[in-house]
Parts: C-alpha cells; sequence; structure tokens
C-alpha cells in the first residue's frame, strides 16, 4: 500500500524548524467504542450497594452521567460478588480485544480504509497484563495481515496515549505512505475493587470502559486510488514530557490481600500536583516555536476527572469552553484512561471548527506521576 498526505501551506505563516515540517506524521482518522452497558452513577452505587453519605457524595458531585461498565452479575443471594484476579484478567483480556476492534473498525471505516491496509499496530492498555501483547492477540482475532508489525505500552497509565503516540509518529515518519493505529483499550471494569471503601470510592467513581483508535500516516501528497480517504488532520510537530518525581507513589496499583488482587490507588491531592505543574510543561512545549499559550486554538486534555480538570483550566488560564470536549467525554464516559484525549480528539473533528493552519495541543497524564503534551497542527 502506498499513501501519502497534502503538506498543509504555510508559507505566511511564522515557520520556526519544529512548525516547518510539512512531511511530519499527520493524525488522520479516528474511531471508538465502549463496552454494551452504561451505567448512571445511582446505579454504580446501587450496584455496589453503597450507603455511606460520604462515599455517595464522591460519586454524585463527580461531574459524571454515565459510564460504561461490565459488571458482575447478582448471585443468587441477589448481591453483586467482587470477582477473583484471574476473573478479571479473562475479563480484560476479552473486552479490550473486542472493543479494540470495534474502535479500530470505526477508525478505518472513517478512512476508507481495511484491516489489511494496516501496517502498524501499537497497543496501548494498563487495566490488564497479556503476554504475547495486545497487539498479537487483536491481529489474530481481527484477522490481519500477520506481516502487520506490533508494539505494546503497557503498565504507563493514563498518559500512555501519547505516549504511544510518540512511538508511533517515530514509526511513520521511517515508513512514509504506510498507515499505522494507536490502539487504546482500557477494561477499567476489570481492574475494579468492589469493597465500598473511601480508599476505592474515587477510583470507582471515576472510571469506565472505552477504546480508541488513531490513524497516522507520513508522506507528501494524498493518494485516492486506494480508497483511503486521508483527511486533512493535524501533524504532529513537537512534544514534552514531565516525570513529577515527588508524587511517583500518587497513582498506583498494590496488592491487596483482603481482596486477593490488585487495587488502584489514587491520592486526593494529584489533581492540584498535576495542575500546579501543567504549566511548566506545556512552556517546554512551546519553547522554540515563536507561539503563546494564547495562539492554540485547540485544547485536548484528558478527562481525569472534575478537579484535574478544574486544575488545568486554573494554572493554564484557559476558558472552560477551551475544554469543553474534555469535560463532555468526562461527563458521558467517566475516566476511559488513555484513549480519553482521543475520545475528544473525535468530538473536536465532528464539530467542524478547526481551520488549516491552526494549533492544538494534546495533553495527558498519570502514573508516575507524568504529564505528557504534543503540539499538533492542522
Amino acid at each position: 500500500m502506498t499513501m501519502t498526505i497534502e503538506p498543509v501551506d504555510v508559507s505566511d505563516m511564522a515557520t520556526p524548524a519544529v512548525l516547518n515540517q510539512p512531511l511530519a506524521p499527520r493524525m488522520i482518522g479516528v474511531g471508538t467504542a465502549a463496552s454494551p452497558t452504561a451505567y448512571s452513577q445511582e446505579e454504580v452505587l446501587d450496584a455496589f450497594e453503597i450507603t455511606d453519605p460520604k462515599i455517595r457524595s464522591v460519586f454524585v458531585n463527580s461531574a459524571i452521567d454515565r459510564r460504561f461498565l461490565t459488571l458482575p452479575d447478582p448471585g443468587p443471594d441477589g448481591h453483586r460478588h467482587p470477582e477473583e484476579q484471574g476473573q478479571l484478567l479473562d475479563k480484560h483480556k476479552a473486552m479490550a480485544v473486542e472493543m479494540g476492534i470495534n474502535a479500530l473498525d470505526n477508525c478505518l471505516k472513517d478512512l476508507g480504509a481495511t484491516r489489511a491496509d494496516v501496517r502498524h499496530l501499537c497497543c496501548v492498555t494498563s487495566t490488564g497484563f497479556l503476554t504475547p501483547g495486545l497487539s498479537a492477540l487483536v491481529i489474530r482475532e481481527a484477522g490481519m495481515d500477520p506481516f502487520t508489525s506490533r508494539s505494546d505500552i503497557v503498565g504507563m497509565g493514563c498518559n500512555a496515549g501519547l505516549n504511544a503516540l510518540g512511538v508511533v509518529a517515530g514509526w511513520s515518519a521511517n515508513h512514509p505512505g504506510d498507515l499505522a493505529i494507536v490502539l487504546c483499550t482500557e477494561a477499567c471494569s476489570a481492574a475494579y475493587a468492589m469493597d465500598s471503601t473511601m480508599r476505592t470510592a474515587v477510583v470507582n467513581s471515576l472510571f469506565g470502559d472505552g477504546a480508541a483508535a488513531l490513524a497516522l500516516v507520513s508522506g507528501q501528497q494524498e493518494t485516492a486510488g486506494n480508497g483511503i480517504r486521508a483527511a486533512a488532520g493535524p501533524r504532529i510537530l513537537k512534544s514534552a514530557s514531565y516525570l513529577i518525581t515527588d508524587a511517583v507513589e500518587a497513582m498506583r496499583y498494590d496488592w491487596d490481600d483482603h481482596l486477593g488482587r490488585f487495587s488502584f490507588f489514587l491520592d486526593p491531592q494529584i489533581p492540584y500536583v498535576v495542575g500546579a505543574h501543567a504549566e511548566r510543561v506545556v512552556d517546554r512545549l512551546l519553547d522554540g516555536t515563536g507561539l503563546r499559550r494564547s495562539e492554540i486554538g485547540h485544547w485536548l486534555v484528558h478527562s481525569g476527572g472534575k478537579k484535574v480538570i478544574d486544575a488545568v483550566v486554573v494554572n493554564l488560564g484557559l476558558t472552560y469552553h477551551a475544554v469543553r470536549h474534555t469535560t463532555g467525554v468526562l461527563r458521558d464516559y467517566g475516566n476511559v484512561s488513555s484513549g480519553s484525549f482521543l475520545f475528544s480528539y473525535e468530538r473536536l473533528t465532528n464539530e467542524g471548527t478547526v481551520r488549516p493552519g491552526d494549533y492544538g495541543v494534546l495533553m495527558t497524564m498519570g502514573p508516575g506521576s507524568t504529564i505528557e503534551t504534543t503540539l499538533v497542527q492542522w
């Protein structure tokens, strides 16, 4: 397969070297998927049989209307019982593959492409662990070309979508015209601890199941002969990362001896820690570009939670309109971990408000604690 793209005309723009990259890898398509069953926060509280008013308030004040979850069925006694770690790993494997293939197909349909057109697949997940990796399972189950190269980003959490984007952008730059896919698929239902305690309340009130696929290609001119519609998506120009070393333990998996399974921990202070460092990493991202924050037309921030979004807005001096898709995804899906920013990107694409030459910043944050950013231009 040969597929290339049309460069954006930047002749009348300021063109520092970092911005003048007409052949940079481009994001040309996106697709999302979720698990079959949606729950309101009240329904989740009922399913978990949570009656403590303090814990209930965490759920109802989360700015989330619904999430897609796959919860255990009620037993003969009418109660939902916690699943064992082995059952959760099986759930992750089945759900991550199913949602991932659905998101992949939605992305390819958007391009007019087929599974056979994919030359590299990078899978991202943190809600379960597999060997062989998820990429091998998706290629097999989807009947993709066995010559498809692959990579897996595992255990990096909610920031990992941009880590994968960096990996795949590098592959794409070295394989012009070839179609590459970043596939984030997170079965958050397989990472829940149903113990109804305040320690797990934030996690249980926040995360939902979801998958998102992003198509990338690098090249010079669009070739329509193969039927692939390479839309004028944004070029990937630059990335910047920041590891908050003082908060390495703020987001982590711990083994719970009582439940006999892993349990995810979120420090209640992490939204403020992330917000306090957001300005630093964005300044590094824009350094050398000649761009000011006010010249960024589109902000696609990870839907990490209401307090996270508020902290980023305040510290970067953004309006809530600038993060409307971030808050919309949180409302309708909850935090879908590594793929959240791609759910927002899909909404921005469908909105039709982007103009050629616009700049955007993608921002994710997660365990490490890490903030990842990427600068793009349409």
